[in-house]
C-alpha cells in the first residue's frame, strides 16, 4: 500500500460512522457543527451568531498551552481536520510533488550577505536538511574564524514549535540577545548570551513581544512588554547582564501599540506610540539611557509622523496639512514640537514617501509611484539622484546595516521573473556591487517567464493594478486556469516579487495575478484610505473587477480561478465569495478575518482598540455598525452555490483567532447549494504565520495548492472535488 493508498484507507477508516457508501467508493460526510443561538443586542441592534461556542472563553491561556483548549472544540476541529484529509486523500502524491518541486527551488545551506559592524560581519546560514538557521559571524573581511552565535535547529530539536523572531549582538560585540517564542503564540521569552563564555544568562525576560534594542553603550536592553490581551503596552529598561526592570514608559491608550529602537546615528533611544491613524515618538539620549524619555511631539488626531536624526537635525516624514502621500520636515534637536517643523520636502501627489535611512552623510529615502517603488539618495549638499532601474514590474527593498560612517547602501531587487538580488550601491561614487544572488538549485532561466502590469478600471473608475506571470508560450485564450491573489488592507503593498513557490503553478500552465486592491498603498497613502472604514467595499469591487478584467484580457474564465488571501486578505475572500460565487472554481482564506462584527466588538481582543481606526468602532458608533454588518463575511453567508472553500487557521494564533477560520467553515457548509466541499484545516501546533520550520512550511504550502489544482479538475489532483 503507497502513501497515497495509506492516507485514503486510514482517513476513511476514521469517518466510517459518517460515511455514505456509493458503489465501491467512500464518500466522507462532513462534520455537522452543533447550533447554539446566541443573542447579541449592541446599539440597539440585534445579532444571532449560532457558533459562538466555538471560542474558548480561556483562550489567553490555551496560548501559552494548547492542552488547555476545551475538550469539546478539540473533538469538533480535530473531526474537521480528518475530513478535510479524507477529502484531500486523492492529492497526497500531488502533495509531496509539489512540495519536493519547491524544496529542489530551494538552496538548502543558504546564508545571508553578511553584513559588517566594526571588527566583525554577522550573518545567517541555513545548514542542508535544517528547518532553522544559525545565527553567526566572523572577523571582518576573512573567510575563517567563524563563531556560532546560536543555533536555532538544535534548539528547536524535539519542540513541536520553536521560532526565533529577532536576534541582535550588543554594539560592544559582547552579548547576544534573542526572542523565543514557542507556541506560535506570539508570546515570547528573550535570551541573552555572553558570546566570551559561550553561556546563557540565567536571567531572562518573559511575557514580552519580541520587540527589543540595546542602549548604544551596551548597558541596557530596552524591551517592550505585552499584557494580558497581547498588546505591546510598556517600554522597561534591564542591565544587559540581569537586574532589575526599570519602568520607561507605560502607554495609557489601549488602542496604541509601542516598540523601541536606536537611531541610525545611535545619539538617541526612540519609543514608538501609534496606530493606524496616528503616532507619538520619545526620545532618550543615547549618552544618558537611564533618563526619563522626553516627548517629541504630541498625538493628533490623523497625523502621522516619523523622525529620523541626520546630520545634526531632525527629519520628520509626515502627512501633516493634508500631505496625503507623506513629505519630509526638518527641526532642530530641542524643539521638536509639530508648530516647530519647517518643510524639507514638500508633498507631491502620486509620489508617496514610505521612509527614510540614514548614514552619516546620506539620506535615504524609499518612494513609490505608480505602484511601483524607488530609492533616492540625497546628499548633505543637498544633491539628489535615483537609482535607475528597468523592468516592468519589480520590488525594491532598502538592506539596513549597522554601521552610521558608510557610503554603502545596501538594496534587495527583484521581480516575479527574477530572483533577488542583494547589492552594495556606493553612494558616492555611485556604483554598484552585486553581493549575491538567490540560487535555484533545480534551474531557473527568467527568460522562460513573462511578467505584465495592467490596470483594471473599477465600479467607480479608479485605475487598479494587475501584476501577472506566466510561463511564456500560455495561451490567453481564456483555457488556462488563472490564481488571483489579493490582500487590501492597512496599507500594506502586494509588491511585485519573487517567489519560487509560485513556479509550481506557473510551471502547470496556470497564470498567477496579484490584484493591487485599495486598501493597501501601492498607488499611494490615498489608495489605503480610500480601502478602509466607510471605502472598506472598495477593496472587495476592486478585487472583482480585476478578476473581469483579466477574463476579458483573455487570461482566464469565470469559474477557472482560484483567489487566495491570508488574515485581512482572508476578509478579502470571504467577501467575495459571497459576492461573486459565479467567479471562482475555489477560494482559500488563510488564517481569515473573517468575523470582523464579533471581533471588533470584543475588547478582550489584542488587536481590537488599535485596529477600530481602520475598521470603524461598532460597539460606540451606530454607523460603523451598519457599514460592518452590511459586509462582515460571516454575517453575510447566504443560502447560495458557493465554490470550494479552504479555510485555514492557527491554534495558537493571537491575530487571527482559531474560531474564525472554524466559524467561517462551520456556518458556510450548510448554505453552500454547490455540492463543493468546504475544508478547515486548523494548525494544532502554530499561530498567525503556520508552521516554523522552513520545509514544514512548504508542506501548508504544497496542501494549498493542490486544493488549487484539485478546484479547476485537473486530473493531477484526481478531478474534481
Amino acid at each position: 500500500m503507497n502513501r497515497r493508498e495509506l492516507l485514503v484507507a486510514t482517513a476513511a477508516a476514521a469517518l466510517l460512522p459518517a460515511c455514505a457508501s456509493t458503489g465501491a467508493s467512500m464518500i466522507p460526510t462532513p462534520p455537522i457543527a452543533r447550533i447554539e443561538p446566541k443573542t447579541i443586542t449592541q446599539l440597539g441592534r440585534t445579532r444571532v451568531d449560532n457558533y459562538a461556542w466555538l471560542k474558548d472563553d480561556n483562550w489567553q491561556n490555551v496560548m501559552r498551552d494548547p492542552s488547555l483548549l476545551r475538550a469539546d472544540v478539540r473533538v469538533y476541529l480535530d473531526e474537521e481536520n480528518t475530513y478535510r484529509e479524507a477529502v484531500m486523500a486523492p492529492t497526497v502524491d500531488l502533495q509531496e510533488r509539489i512540495y519536493q518541486e519547491m524544496r529542489g527551488r530551494t538552496k538548502e545551506d543558504d546564508s545571508s550577505v553578511p553584513t559588517p559592524d566594526g571588527p566583525w560581519e554577522y550573518y545567517r546560514r541555513f545548514e542542508t536538511g535544517a528547518q532553522h538557521p544559525r545565527y553567526l559571524r566572523r572577523p571582518r573581511g576573512q573567510e575563517s574564524g567563524e563563531q556560532v552565535l546560536i543555533d536555532v535547529d538544535a534548539q528547536a530539536a524535539g519542540k513541536t514549535y520553536y521560532r526565533v523572531i529577532a536576534a541582535d549582538h550588543s554594539p560592544d560585540h559582547a552579548l547576544f540577545a534573542y526572542a523565543v517564542d514557542e507556541q506560535g503564540s506570539e508570546i515570547y521569552t528573550l535570551f541573552v548570551k555572553d558570546l566570551t563564555s559561550g553561556e546563557t544568562l540565567a536571567s531572562t525576560i518573559a511575557n514580552c513581544t519580541g520587540d527589543f534594542c540595546w542602549s548604544p553603550d551596551s548597558r541596557y536592553i530596552f524591551w517592550t512588554f505585552r499584557d494580558d490581551n497581547g498588546r505591546p503596552a510598556k517600554i522597561y529598561r534591564r542591565p544587559a547582564r540581569g537586574g532589575e526592570d526599570a519602568l520607561v514608559y507605560d502607554e495609557p491608550d489601549d488602542g496604541f501599540f509601542l516598540s523601541v529602537a536606536p537611531t541610525e546615528s545611535r545619539a538617541f533611544i526612540v519609543i514608538t506610540a501609534g496606530n493606524g491613524s496616528q503616532s507619538e515618538y520619545y526620545t532618550i539620549p543615547a549618552a544618558t539611557p537611564a533618563a526619563a524619555p522626553t516627548l517629541f511631539s504630541a498625538r493628533e488626531a490623523d497625523l502621522l509622523y516619523a523622525p529620523t536624526h541626520w546630520n545634526g537635525r531632525w527629519y520628520v516624514l509626515t502627512n501633516a496639512d493634508g500631505a496625503t502621500d507623506f513629505k519630509i520636515m526638518t527641526c532642530a534637536p530641542g524643539a521638536t514640537a509639530r508648530a516647530q517643523w519647517r518643510d524639507f520636502i514638500p508633498h507631491q501627489e502620486g509620489r508617496y514617501i514610505l521612509g527614510l535611512s540614514a548614514t552619516k552623510n546620506y539620506l535615504v529615502r524609499a518612494e513609490r509611484a505608480n505602484a511601483l517603488p524607488h530609492i533616492v539618495v540625497r546628499q548633505a549638499s543637498g544633491d539628489e539622484h535615483a537609482i535607475a532601474l528597468e523592468e516592468e514590474a519589480y520590488n525594491l527593498e532598502l538592506a539596513g546595516g549597522y554601521e552610521w560612517d558608510t557610503p554603502i547602501q545596501r538594496y534587495v531587487y527583484d521581480s516575479p521573473t527574477t530572483p533577488p538580488q542583494w547589492f552594495d550601491y556606493d553612494m558616492a561614487a555611485r556604483t554598484r556591487v552585486l553581493r549575491k544572488t538567490l540560487e535555484i538549485p533545480s534551474g531557473h532561466n527568467p527568460a522562460d517567464y513573462l511578467a505584465q502590469r495592467f490596470f483594471a478600471t473599477a465600479s467607480d473608475g479608479k485605475r487598479v493594478p494587475i501584476t501577472v506571470l506566466m510561463k511564456r508560450g500560455t495561451p490567453t485564450d481564456g483555457s488556462a486556469p488563472l490564481y488571483l491573489y489579493g490582500y487590501g488592507s492597512y496599507g500594506i503593498s502586494m509588491d511585485a516579487d519573487f517567489s519560487i513557490r509560485r513556479f509550481s503553478l506557473v510551471d502547470r500552465g496556470w497564470i498567477y495575478a496579484i490584484a493591487h486592491v485599495r486598501g493597501g498603498s501601492e498607488m499611494g497613502f490615498g489608495w489605503f484610505q480610500d480601502g478602509r472604514r466607510f471605502a472598506k467595499k472598495n477593496t472587495f469591487t476592486d478585487f472583482i473587477a480585476c478578476a473581469e478584467d483579466l477574463v476579458a484580457r483573455g487570461y482566464g474564465r469565470a469559474g477557472n480561478i482560484v483567489c487566495e488571501g491570508r488574515s485581512a486578505g482572508g476578509l478579502l475572500m470571504g467577501a467575495i465569495n459571497n459576492m461573486r460565487p459565479d467567479l471562482w472554481a475555489g477560494v482559500i482564506g488563510g488564517v481569515p478575518f473573517i468575523d470582523v462584527m464579533n471581533t471588533m466588538s470584543d475588547t478582550s481582543l489584542p488587536l481590537t482598540p488599535p485596529e477600530w481606526p481602520e475598521w470603524g468602532n461598532p460597539l460606540q458608533d451606530p454607523e460603523a455598525y451598519d457599514y460592518i454588518a452590511s459586509y462582515c463575511p460571516y454575517m453575510n453567508i447566504e443560502r447560495k452555490a458557493y465554490p470550494a472553500v479552504l479555510s485555514t487557521g492557527g491554534l495558537t494564533d493571537p491575530r487571527v483567532t482559531y474560531w474564525e477560520p472554524a466559524k467561517w467553515a462551520a456556518k458556510l457548509r450548510p448554505h453552500t447549494t454547490s455540492g463543493r466541499p468546504v475544508l478547515l484545516k486548523m494548525n494544532m501546533g502554530a499561530g498567525h504565520a503556520g508552521s516554523a520550520g522552513r520545509f514544514e512550511f512548504l508542506r501548508e504550502l504544497a496542501h494549498d495548492y493542490a486544493f488549487a489544482i484539485k478546484a479547476i479538475g485537473a486530473e493531477e489532483a484526481g478531478g474534481a472535488f
